[in-house]
């Protein structure tokens, strides 16, 4: 049976938003974020051994009011994202989601295949966006708690001695470890085994490193995990990203949901420039693999294996709003390429015919809505707002049959005759 059979669509995503989907990039801790929509994992022609994946995109909603500089960059923003889950097969789907994007597949497939496209695409996006050197921390589910049970963690004490240990990217060692101590209670030999391993992060080698260490090695579940990212990391090499991964073993958050393979994108700090805040932001990129939760909704017990990410969209339009701001950048509000000036009064009816010809030539073009503004006015708008071209038609163009064009950064002029005004303008719109 399909599983958004047996609820409304919408009814389904309005409870799992709210008790299952893991934290997104967005998030703290344990701290679930309702705007991750479970919807994009229950589709109606999911089943339990579909043989097809089932990529889905997930519509952000507004929750505060943008001026239109700040709304350019946000499409960008999203149009890069969106652009790169399309080129990786995504469905798109709209629901009640917030400022951010997800990437699900759904199904039963081969190990870590999934798994590796979910960090290709990361990686994808992350460096299309430009926001500097980022660093990708790969951990497992199965990793971590064999890591607690081979220290001699009660399993009574996991969840909170993970949440204790998601706080090194705060907090250094020390503190951790006395608060694991002193807060919850662990035994301080437990908690310096743990320290033995959470403080250590690297590439494949540290994988095989762990095949050998004493402890993880007894452990099947950690072993489990180990074979996995040992795959993992050989389909990361292929795809050519295997340096942007870090297995890190202090890598703990969401391990409620989770329940194999974890990701978290950083951004890695650099040097802060004269008059630069530094950002601190934490994670603007996170996912992993969840495979039971979909079938904790379905009355036969169906098991639909899970993997996705989550873009922090708001965190990342931040990040790049603040560097505008700190640059003195400007953005455009528009996509105008030619506006249609006059240097004479009683020229709307020209202007007018001279405009509907870019129109209909697919040519984004506008005018000021005067019946006679001054030459000066109209040049200062287009300096103002960025628009490339301005055509412009007088008495003495309109008796030449010419049209003036100038190029409003370099302002030079050139005329042209009226009848290849669409030809020449299209060409150096093509050029720029």
């Amino acid at each position: 049976m399909p599983l958004l059979g047996l609820l409304p669509r919408r009814a389904w995503a309005a409870l799992l938003s709210q008790l299952l989907r893991p934290p997104c990039a967005s998030c703290t801790g344990a701290v679930r974020c309702q705007s991750q929509v479970a919807e994009a994992v229950l589709t109606s022609q999911l089943k339990a051994h579909q043989e097809k994946p089932n990529f889905i995109i997930k519509i952000p909603k507004g929750t505060r009011d943008l001026s239109p500089q700040h709304m350019v960059v946000r499409e960008k923003i999203l149009d890069l994202v969106i652009s790169c889950f399309k080129r990786h097969g995504a469905k798109g789907m709209d629901t009640p989601a917030f400022e951010l994007k997800d990437f699900d597949i759904a199904g039963q497939f081969d190990p870590m295949i999934p798994d590796a496209e979910c960090l290709k695409i990361m990686c994808e996006i992350l460096s299309g966006l430009q926001l500097g050197d980022f660093l990708i921390k790969v951990n497992d589910r199965r990793i971590v708690d064999g890591m607690f049970a081979a220290c001699g963690v009660p399993e009574s004490k996991f969840r909170a001695i993970c949440s204790s240990i998601d706080k090194l990217d705060k907090m250094a060692w020390k503190d951790v470890r006395h608060e694991m101590v002193a807060k919850k209670g662990l035994a301080p030999e437990v908690a310096d085994r743990i320290g033995d391993y959470v403080q250590c992060h690297g590439g494949v080698s540290l994988v095989e490193q762990m095949f050998q260490d004493p402890r993880l090695s007894q452990n099947k579940q950690a072993l489990e995990g180990l074979e996995d990212l040992k795959l993992l990391f050989e389909y990361l090499n292929l795809f050519g990203i295997a340096e942007k991964i870090s297995f890190d073993l202090s890598l703990a958050r969401g391990l409620d949901y989770y329940t194999g393979v974890i990701y978290e994108a950083v951004l890695l700090q650099t040097p802060t420039q004269a008059g630069e805040e530094p950002l601190n932001v934490g994670s603007v990129a996170a996912g992993g693999r969840y495979d039971g939760l979909v079938g904790m909704f379905d009355p036969k017990g169906h098991k639909v294996p899970c993997v996705g990410l989550s873009i922090g969209v708001e965190r990342i339009f931040y990040i790049v709003e603040q560097r505008m701001k700190t640059k003195g950048e400007k953005v455009r509000t528009t996509e105008t390429q030619v506006f249609v000036a006059t240097p004479q009064k009683n020229f709307l009816q020209e202007r007018l015919k001279l405009i509907t010809e870019l129109w209909d030539a697919g040519i984004k073009a506008e005018m000021l809505y005067k019946n006679n503004p001054k030459l000066l006015t109209q040049l200062h708008y287009c300096e103002s707002t960025g628009i490339p071209l301005v055509v412009i038609i007088g008495e003495q163009e309109l008796k030449e049959g010419i049209i003036k064009i100038r190029s409003v950064a370099s302002r030079e002029e050139v005329a042209i005759k009226r009848e290849n005004l669409v030809a020449e303008i299209q060409k150096r719109l093509s050029e720029s």
